[in-house]
């Protein structure tokens, strides 16, 4: 039986601890039959590890997406594994202490613009960094959490992520000539590394989502958000691109 992603080749970044959504990717990914290098930030021994947890231990490169050495020599070091790349996750989000829980109208703008080049500008980065690689129909997919309201506890990273949104309608915009797609999961609230500062009060946070979507939600379950990523790089939405497409058990369409 074949997979969704049969053939397919693919970067994925983000990957720091078994309940990231990189993880759930990229297991779920190689389950529908795709090849893929990981990518590491800091720590690759520590990701060397968790690949090879997975169905098959993919190579690990290293990157940090605000190097710009490291991001102009990405395309080769990918491929040393891959001889084309089909699509790209981009789930790296990071922020200083002073960028949530209350700093909005105190973080300096040193702490800002780092939350805003790892979290934002880093889409375009890693992408043009994967370009030389980049077959036609390539799939670009980034990890976001909706970014029209101000949620409590997330101050800059909200900013940083609504920037995220539109970096993405962008490169949909200028890379859709050469076939390319750039789209965004919108993932509701998990435990992760990076959704500490979502919420403030993470248990009541959670409890709050659950009970509003009408799908119900599961705060320690990344396979539905992982599901939505394949999806959207695999070639079964060839014609969707510079979209958000939620997977939050439908908590955004409810009013208030």
């Amino acid at each position: 039986m074949s997979g969704l992603l049969d053939g397919k080749q693919l970067v994925v970044t983000g990957v720091i601890t078994e309940s990231s959504i990189a993880y759930a990717v990229a297991r779920l990914a190689q389950e529908e039959g795709a090849k893929i290098v990981l990518t590491a930030y800091g720590r690759p021994s520590l990701v060397a590890r968790l690949a090879r947890r997975l169905p098959e231990e993919p190579p690990v490169v290293e990157l940090d997406v605000t190097d710009e050495a490291q991001l102009s020599t990405l395309a080769d070091r990918v491929g040393e594994h891959l001889d084309g790349v089909d699509g790209v996750l981009h789930s790296v989000a990071n922020a200083p202490a002073a960028c949530l829980d209350g700093g909005f109208l105190t973080a300096p703008w040193r702490d800002v613009s780092a939350a805003l080049h790892t979290s934002t500008y880093s889409l375009v980065a890693l992408t043009m960094a994967c370009r030389p690689l980049l077959r036609p129909r390539a799939s670009v997919v980034g990890v976001d959490f909706d970014a029209s309201r101000a949620w409590p506890g997330y101050d800059w990273m909200g900013v940083a992520k609504a920037g995220l949104e539109a970096c993405s309608r962008y490169l949909a915009r200028d890379l859709g000539g050469e076939g390319i797609r750039a789209n965004l999961v919108a993932a509701g609230p998990l435990r992760t590394l990076a959704a500490r500062g979502i919420g403030g009060d993470g248990p009541s946070f959670e409890k709050s989502w659950a009970t509003r979507a009408p799908l119900g939600w599961d705060p320690q379950d990344a396979e539905p958000v992982a599901r939505t990523c394949v999806a959207l790089l695999s070639d079964w939405l060839p014609a969707t691109t510079g979209e958000i497409v939620h997977a939050d058990g439908g908590h955004h369409m409810i009013g208030d």
